[in-house]
Order: structure tokens, then C-alpha cells, then sequence
């Protein structure tokens, strides 16, 4: 038996060369996401798969064997409901209405732009035919979608944000109040601030306008901005 226990996704920076030489396993869903599991390839070896805990196996993906040797992985056909609008009175949004039913029930879902697939269930199958949605059985790969918890590289979304949570707002949270802000307040202009006023501006040299106070935005006014329909 030919052990393999990595796994490249999507067989990304592999040589096209080496990819097309390649032998391919075909598993079906119920193997691939299984993180352990025996297959015989297309040149007849025997493969003990033994990949870190929660890994998905997805279609396209390439194992490493110990010897080095690359094993395309191909979904293979299988037993699944195709679901469809129906395409006289129906809508995208049935398959958007189909999918959050669905998910309340926990089963996996395969999203495309015009169809969704799920494993036969023929409970489920009249549920959705209610919906006025064309179910039909069909034989063909199945790739579910990961979901928010998915473990393994499932749809590896990476998107290097570099969010750093240190915004660098520069907020200087060391005000220097001193309390002598050269505003030159003249203690009878009717502000109101109560010199607590905490404005987190780091206040250098603001030199207010001391005519009428500047009134301060309401609450919700511009702080609030739409979106840009």
C-alpha cells in the first residue's frame, strides 16, 4: 500500500507537465470528506490516505504520495437531486428560498448559479416540488459547500486583508488637556463645555471661532451616511 498524506489544493503551483503524467483516484463525496481512507488509483495501486483531521477532498485536488508521486483527484458521479426553477413561473430567488430551508435541515448543498444539488432524500424532495421547484434525479459529481465551520483548505478563501488591529487611527489618546488650549475662551461666550468636554481632538491650536457656538450634529444626522443605492 502507497501511503500519501499530503495534499495540494487544487493542484496549485504543480507543473502542468507533471499534472497530465499524473495517475487520478475518483471518489465520491461520502469518501472525500473523510480525512482517512483507502482508494486504488488508475495506474491499479492501493492508497492509504491519511490526511491532517477535518480535510475535505475536493475534486481537482492532488494528493503526494511518499514516493513523491502526484494522484489527480476526480469526483466522481454519484446519486443526486438536481433542483431547478421552474421555467415558467419560477425565479432565481426559489433557489435562494430552497437553500435557506435546506440549511435549517443541516444538509450539505451544492450552490450553483442555476440549480442547487443535494443527496436523494425523498422527504426533502417533496418538501422542495411544494416550492414549485423541479427536482430531478440525476447521476453526476457532487461538491457541497464547505460551510462557515468547514475544516480542511474547502474553497480556501486567503485573502492576505492584513486587517491589523491597530488601525493606526492615531487617536493620541494622550490629550495634553492642560486645560490652557490657546482657545482663547472668553468664559462668558456660552459654550456650555464644562472644560470635561473630552473631545479626543488633541488639541493643538484649534483656535475656535468665537462667534455663535457651532451648533453639534444631531444624533443620526450625517454620522449616519446611506449606502450609495
Amino acid at each position: 500500500m502507497l501511503h500519501a498524506a499530503k495534499i495540494v489544493a487544487q493542484g496549485r503551483g504543480l507543473a502542468p507537465a507533471l499534472l497530465k503524467r499524473a495517475s487520478f483516484v475518483e471518489l465520491d463525496w461520502d469518501v472525500r470528506q473523510r480525512s482517512r481512507f483507502a482508494a486504488t488509483d488508475s495506474l491499479g495501486r492501493t492508497l492509504g490516505v491519511f490526511l491532517p483531521r477535518g480535510t475535505v477532498v475536493r475534486g481537482g485536488d492532488v494528493l503526494v504520495a511518499e514516493d513523491g508521486s502526484l494522484v489527480r483527484v476526480v469526483a466522481a458521479p454519484q446519486p443526486v437531486l438536481r433542483i431547478e426553477p421552474c421555467p415558467t413561473h419560477g425565479s432565481a430567488f426559489d433557489l435562494i428560498r430552497a437553500a435557506y430551508h435546506l440549511g435549517n435541515r443541516h444538509v450539505p448543498i451544492e450552490l450553483q448559479r442555476d440549480h442547487l444539488k443535494i443527496e436523494p432524500d425523498p422527504v426533502l424532495a417533496d418538501l422542495l416540488r411544494a416550492l414549485h421547484l423541479h427536482v430531478h434525479s440525476v447521476h453526476e459529481p457532487f461538491e457541497p459547500e464547505g460551510g462557515a465551520y468547514a475544516g480542511g483548505h474547502s474553497h480556501s478563501h486567503s485573502h492576505d486583508h492584513d486587517h491589523d488591529h491597530d488601525h493606526d487611527h492615531d487617536h493620541d489618546h494622550d490629550h495634553d488637556h492642560d486645560h490652557d488650549h490657546d482657545h482663547d475662551h472668553d468664559h462668558g461666550h456660552g459654550h456650555g463645555h464644562g472644560h470635561g468636554h473630552g473631545h479626543g481632538h488633541g488639541h493643538d491650536d484649534h483656535d475656535h471661532p468665537h462667534g455663535p457656538a457651532a451648533t453639534p450634529a444631531p444624533a443620526g444626522g450625517a454620522a449616519s451616511a446611506g449606502c450609495d443605492a
